[in-house]
């Protein structure tokens, strides 16, 4: 099935009117006290926190598009507040107590978000709901009821997290064959462009500079240089995420990977009531290549997952528009799990990246030398990760010594990717992998795929 619309930034954009226009660009060389590169997410609250804690700072935020260009205007709109990386990954440099600490951080960020937006008047479309994970084979239940079980014995508050027999389950969302899953509640539904530009009129409001058709070409302690002149900056956050790999020096230091979007016509109410999803739930599944979904504000099924996961080099997408191929597998995923809403048209499709660091644990940290900064290398969680980065850096900027800048993900230091073809043949070999291995389960097979674990092992997943 083809899209009404291809690319076009994100169908979040087209919910609010289409691309908006842009900012004017850095009249010049300019000097300033922070200097932040990129006006998605991570920058943007990184820029709020500052000015809130120090109203006198300067900041100039350099954007090379327009605010929210990239995975913040373009991602599931998944406030989960969640922590999807491996714990033992943090553990080996950290303490139990320090990674329980920072998960009930990082689930702190929806409330937050809530109390900011609800501050600044940004309607974001945000609706508090629970997080479904769903089970429609034998090895996927095996994979749910693991994920489950790991993920009670560390959270900081067991009873967020649910365990739902096939009834149950199906009582939430009328999921073909679903075995079972479990729902982490204490999360929440947004429209990502919403909320990313009503942060950035914020931030206006605040007093920082946003300049926008402002590309960034070197980072060096104090300088940023730039197509429309330089900025000296005693202190510089790279908030690039997805994009880094585009800067000199960090082509390797965070793998761009691709992730696309379906969004289907209104669903008419009739077929709501055979589908149910009343709870606007957010919806994944427990496949090794696994989707996202929500159920939007009026009504439509958004589908995400990797499809084509990843361009030669790091390479990043024109305007969003992402392949056929790509489309015709989040159809199909659709189609699997809720066959009721194969006939439904789909009005729009779009991709972007996010940013993968070798061991996929993200980081947020600053060189006390360089007084370069850094956040990102969400791996898919950024709307909720980077406002606990925002914050983090203004501690970090400030020169706090608080509970924040103590998180075992600060300042956390790992390897660089192999450069190419490795990168490219590491990626491609584990999604086909996992591509087979979903496939094996769905026809029977009994157990989770080993081939599952063979992919992980390659790109340390």
């Amino acid at each position: 099935m083809h899209a009404e619309r291809n690319g076009d930034i994100s169908f979040w954009y087209a919910d609010i009117g289409g691309r908006p226009a842009p900012r004017p660009p850095m009249p010049g060389n300019l000097e300033v006290d922070v200097a932040i590169v990129g006006a998605g997410y991570t920058g943007l609250w990184t820029a709020y926190y500052l000015k809130q804690a120090k109203p006198d700072l300067s900041i100039a935020i350099l954007e090379r598009e327009f605010a929210g260009f990239g995975a913040s205007g373009r991602n599931g709109g998944w406030l989960s507040g969640g922590f999807g990386w491996s714990r033992e990954k943090y553990l080996k440099t950290s303490t139990r107590e320090s990674v329980i600490a920072m998960q009930k951080a990082m689930a702190g960020t929806v409330d937050e978000v809530i109390r900011v937006t609800d501050k600044e008047g940004i309607d974001a479309d945000i609706r508090r709901t629970g997080n479904l994970t769903v089970a429609t084979n034998g090895p996927q239940l095996e994979r749910a009821k693991s994920e489950f079980e790991e993920t009670r014995s560390w959270d900081f508050n067991p009873s967020r997290l649910e365990w739902l027999d096939a009834a149950q389950a199906k009582a939430r969302i009328n999921i073909h064959n679903v075995l079972g899953g479990y729902v982490i509640n204490g999360q929440a539904r947004v429209q990502p462009a919403k909320l990313v530009r009503g942060l950035a009129e914020a931030v206006e409001r605040l007093g920082v500079a946003i300049y926008e058709q402002t590309t960034v070409t070197d980072i060096e302690p104090g300088v940023v240089s730039t197509n429309r002149g330089t900025v000296k900056a005693r202190t510089i956050i790279r908030a690039t995420e997805g994009f880094s790999a585009g800067l000199p020096g960090q082509e390797r230091t965070w793998l761009a990977l691709n992730s696309a979007q379906i969004v289907t016509e209104p669903v008419p109410d009739e077929l709501w009531e055979k589908i149910g999803w009343a709870g606007h739930e957010l919806l994944g599944d427990a496949a090794h290549a696994y989707c996202y979904a929500q159920r939007t504000r009026e009504g439509r099924i958004t589908m995400g997952g990797r499809g084509v996961p990843y361009r030669y080099g790091s390479a990043t997408d024109v305007n969003g528009q992402t392949q056929q191929a790509t489309i015709d597998k989040l159809h199909a995923i659709l189609k699997r799990l809720l066959p009721q809403a194969a006939h439904l048209r789909i009005d729009h499709a779009w991709c972007g990246v996010l940013g993968v660091p070798r061991d996929w644990c993200t980081t947020v940290g600053l060189d006390p030398k360089t007084r370069i900064g850094w956040a990102g290398g969400y791996v898919g969680l950024g709307v909720s990760s980077s406002n606990l980065s925002g914050r983090t850096l203004t501690d970090l900027i400030l020169g706090r010594d608080t509970e924040l800048v103590r998180l075992p993900w600060v300042n956390r230091q790992v390897r660089k990717w192999e450069p190419e073809p490795l990168r490219w043949l590491g990626v491609h070999s584990m999604y086909q992998l996992y591509r087979i291995a979903d496939e094996r389960e769905e026809r029977g097979l009994q157990h989770s795929s080993r081939l599952a674990a063979i992919a992980d092992r390659i790109t340390g997943h």
